[in-house]
């Protein structure tokens, strides 16, 4: 469903050019829910901001549901990102003017079928997510998962191919930020939303499929969650195992920098 190939992206800073993301390939199935994990400076949103189309890259390709990404003019990127794509970002995003309702429904306004269909789904997924009762309510009158689960559901409401979503519990408490989880493992549930989520966080990390580890602008390793057997013992499993391999990760990371100074 998404194919990144071979994916190039450099940075020119003056005179020098720092090279982020180094033959980026990988590939998100229809109704998965997966993770890009890795350190400050590892290339995560430089990936995502490419798959959204907002940076452009100098090689590679990215397909998505089989059309390519690469030399779309800016209609067409904006019917991409607008019906192909959903966002959900670290800061919500949400607009304070709107309600809750409104900007759940703001990107069917926006393609033109604000119906009575998309009314429906609007109320659909906020029983879904467990926002029914703030729907005529605006952001500063809810908390900040409510916030989050908000936009959740305006990122899915015009059932886009993917959602790409960004640190999407970084400003939120454990107990919000599980909410937001649940609420994107509905979402993969009921709706077969594909999922593509940049985080820090290895218990949000957990309740994904599969994390990729991102390091120097490379995929240092996949790791995929045992589906078989106890959910809980099979989510604490794979917390256990991101946390570990983050903790090799890292000290890969301090060996090279390490062996870097005793070759000076």
């Amino acid at each position: 469903m998404l194919y990144v190939k071979n994916l190039h992206k450099s940075y020119q800073v003056g005179t020098s050019t720092y090279e982020v993301l180094k033959g980026i390939n990988l590939a998100v199935s229809k109704g998965e829910f997966v993770a890009i994990m890795g350190p400050s400076g590892s290339g995560k949103s430089t990936l995502l901001n490419c798959i959204s189309c907002y940076i452009p890259f100098e090689e590679g390709e990215i397909l998505l549901g089989g059309q390519s990404l690469a030399g779309l003019n800016q209609t067409q990127l904006a019917k991409v990102r607008n019906e192909k794509l959903g966002f959900v970002f670290q800061d919500f995003m949400l607009l304070d003017g709107l309600s809750v309702r409104e900007n759940i429904l703001l990107p069917c306004i926006i393609k033109g079928n604000a119906d009575a269909k998309a009314e429906t789904q609007v109320r659909d997924l906020c029983e879904m997510f467990g926002i029914s009762h703030i729907m005529d309510k605006y952001p500063a009158e809810i908390s900040g998962g409510e916030r989050q689960r908000t936009a959740v559901a305006r990122a899915l409401i015009n059932r886009p191919l993917l959602v790409l979503a960004d640190e999407p519990t970084g400003n939120l408490d454990s107990k919000s930020s599980r909410a937001v989880i649940d609420a994107f493992i509905s979402s993969r549930d009921t709706l077969s939303a594909t999922i593509f989520m940049v985080t820090h966080d290895s218990f949000s990390a957990s309740f994904c499929d599969r994390v990729i580890l991102m390091k120097d602008g490379k995929i240092w390793r996949t790791m995929v969650k045992d589906s078989s057997g106890d959910k809980m013992q099979a989510r604490s499993d794979f917390q256990d195992r991101l946390l570990s391999a983050t903790k090799e990760m890292s000290s890969d990371v301090g060996t090279a920098v390490a062996k870097k100074e005793v070759t000076r």
